[in-house]
């Protein structure tokens, strides 16, 4: 079950949410550091990650599932952000470069459906960026935070997990050592934590970030259902600035809430 997109978005705004997008971040940058001439998109939550590919990127756009609902993304530009069924992702085949999952594969009720539909809409030589918890990190086993929701995995889980839906994992990065507590202390010393954690090895880990290779030298994945897509449950660029669509079961189109100028990235 997805959380919802207010407490997602109110996370981001708290300190401990700043270091581990800016932990997070980093890492994710390092392992995509030129996207210049590309199509990148994040499915889940993954605005936070998202904003240093904009004006590098060819197009920057953000899918959030239906269940979790959609806060309108960036504030001060036209919206790059919609609703999806993460079934029947709104994409033609083979249109994205670069993609990453964020807080969506632990809360996935569909979770091999939503992979064949990664598999769908990345391009030839694509890549796939998971970000998933770790289950032997303390941030999995703390349930005020994101990451303490779903289901967290090891290094193999994940491994099978991409194997068994055509891709091959080709880089694997730990990260978000620091203990998940918005306590001064441990955020001033962030930076030290992951100092620390790198050189222990990275088995206590707070979340596990793997890049994976579109396989093309087998079938492709059979189609979900009619493999027709579902049209946008929200265009991008349709969304009212300053609105927030919350939790949404069984239609979209719940109640709308404002919310402060400020955005998190």
């Amino acid at each position: 079950m997805y959380p919802d997109v207010v407490d997602l978005r109110s996370f981001y705004t708290k300190p401990l949410g700043r270091v581990a997008r800016r932990v997070i971040g980093h890492q994710l940058r390092n392992v995509w550091p030129n996207v210049s001439g590309m199509t990148v998109a994040g499915f889940g939550y993954a605005t936070p990650y998202l904003r240093p590919f904009l004006g590098e990127a060819t197009r920057v756009l953000a899918l959030m599932p239906a269940e979790q609902g959609v806060v309108k993304w960036p504030t001060d530009e036209s919206g790059l952000v919609a609703l999806a069924d993460e079934t029947h992702l709104p994409l033609p085949d083979e249109c994205v470069d670069r993609l990453v999952l964020v807080h969506s594969v632990e809360n996935s009720e569909a979770l091999r459906a939503l992979l064949r539909q990664a598999w769908q809409v990345l391009a030839p030589g694509g890549r796939l960026l998971i970000v998933a918890p770790n289950r032997h990190g303390f941030w999995a086993r703390r349930d005020k935070t994101p990451f303490g929701h779903g289901r967290p995995f090891t290094r193999m889980q994940l491994s099978e997990l991409l194997r068994g839906a055509m891709f091959t994992p080709t880089l694997w990065r730990s990260c978000l050592f620091v203990p998940p507590f918005g306590i001064r202390p441990f955020i001033r010393s962030a930076l030290a934590w992951e100092r620390l954690g790198r050189i222990s090895g990275g088995r206590f880990a707070g979340v596990i970030l793997v890049e994976a290779a579109k396989q093309m030298y087998a079938a492709p994945p059979v189609a979900v259902e009619t493999g027709v897509r579902r049209r946008l449950t929200a265009p991008v660029g349709r969304l009212a600035p300053g609105n927030v669509t919350g939790n949404v079961t069984g239609r979209v189109g719940s109640a709308t809430m404002p919310h402060s100028d400020h955005e998190p990235d």
